[in-house]
Formats: structure tokens, sequence, C-alpha cells
């Protein structure tokens, strides 16, 4: 399967590579920067390099890699956290509206299959837990991070499981730990969950699944997975040999 993996160099980018190229899979793995696209591509990997806000050149990318799937694992977040800095909650939902549309046209333009998106599965609305994939997302409305992750939640998932000639999958992934993110020992918060399963989880999505949310998270009580278990094969416990 030719697969357009864009955000290939982030956390979860770099653990699902790995899965895609042994799986069979042939990956062209879109980054913003030269560096990383040398990366991709000693391992195995055609690398181009664009902005996902620059729609010409993306749609232009995308339909010349003839991708089956479409994979979205974009955001604009810091490497480290750093609690005296702010965070960047408006760049994050700006990647998550507008970058999500223009990767939609450009998926629609190459004739894939199906796009898969990284969404969260912590924009619910307070209420009774485990949260479902049934239960609303928060309120949108103000500049609070709190709306604006709810509105670029909101807008992101609206867009892939709307999105005409396309099988939307959106996978709600949990808070991550685990190699390159920001917790790496340990779970930040309930509703965890590791990198490398979030990875196996996108592979999964590629031949599994029906259109649809999935949440993506270790069974601590914060969530349902029973859906991701059995439409999707997701295992909680999943960790990459490497």
């Amino acid at each position: 399967m030719r697969v357009f993996l864009a955000g290939a160099a982030g956390a979860i980018g770099r653990r699902l590579v790995p899965l895609l190229r042994e799986a069979g899979h042939d990956v062209t793995g879109m980054t913003r920067s030269g560096e990383t696209a040398a990366e991709l591509r000693a391992r195995g990997v055609t690398a181009v390099v664009v902005d996902v806000y620059d729609a010409a050149a993306l749609r232009e990318a995308v339909v010349r890699a003839r991708p089956g799937v479409v994979i979205h694992q974009l955001t604009d977040l810091p490497k480290a956290l750093e609690p005296r800095q702010p965070r960047n909650f408006g760049g994050n939902m700006r990647i998550r509206i507008e970058g999500t549309a223009n990767l939609v046209a450009a998926a629609q333009a190459a004739g894939a299959r199906r796009l898969i998106a990284q969404s969260i599965a912590f924009a619910y609305a307070p209420g009774r837990e485990p949260h479902a994939e049934t239960d609303p997302i928060a309120a949108a409305e103000g500049d609070t991070p709190a709306a604006m992750t709810a509105r670029g939640v909101r807008a992101l998932e609206g867009a892939v499981l709307g999105a005409d000639g396309l099988e939307g999958i959106v996978l709600r992934y949990g808070r991550l730990y685990g190699p390159g993110t920001w917790y790496a020992a340990a779970p930040g918060g309930r509703g965890a969950l590791h990198v490398d399963a979030a990875a196996h989880a996108a592979l999964l999505a590629i031949r599994r699944g029906r259109p649809g949310a999935y949440n993506i998270a270790e069974p601590d009580g914060a969530l349902t997975i029973d859906k991701a278990i059995s439409d999707l094969g997701f295992n909680p416990a999943f960790r990459c040999s490497g």
C-alpha cells in the first residue's frame, strides 16, 4: 500500500515509520525540515519537504505520491514541556483547522481511499466517565486553552469524517508518554497512552475499522476503548521492538 504520512518526524510519526516499513508499505513522509527529510530517507522513506499551509505545494506532493491512504499526524507543539512558557494552543488549533482542510483536499485530489487523522481523547465535555466516542466534545466558544483545543478538534474531526470520497478515521489519542513525548517514563494523567501503541493504532487503521472516531488509550477508567479493540484490533500494551 502507498501511504502518505504527514508529520513523519513527530513523536508518533517516528515510531510509526518503521512499523509501516516492516508491514511492507511504500511510505512518503512529509516534514518541514530538510534535516529531518534526510533522516527519513535513511530509514527507507521517500521524504518531501512541504508546509501544510501551502495548499498548492501540499496538493502537488500528495498527488505525486499516489497514496491509497493518507495519515495525518501533524501537530504544532514544542519538543519539550516547558512549564514556564505558554503552550502553543493557537498554533495547534490552526494546524487542526487550516492544515487539516488542506490535507483533506490534497488527499481527495490524489484519489486516496482512506484518511486517518490524529485527534485527542481529552477534549470531551465534562460528564460521567468513562467517555465513549458518542460523548460530546467540550464547548468551543471563547479564547481559553480548553475552548481553542475544542475548536481545533471539532474542525479536524468534522473535516475528516465529512470528506467526500474518503473513508475518514479519527484516532482520539490519550495523553502520550514514552520516547519523544513530554512524559518519557510515565503517563502524564488519566487516559494515558504509550506512543508506540498510538503508532500501532494508526498502522492497524490502514486496513481495519469502519469510518468514524475511536478512543485510543489505556484502560484506566477515563475512556472506553472497546470499539478500538473490536474494530481495529487495538492493543494498549503494544510496544515497538526497537
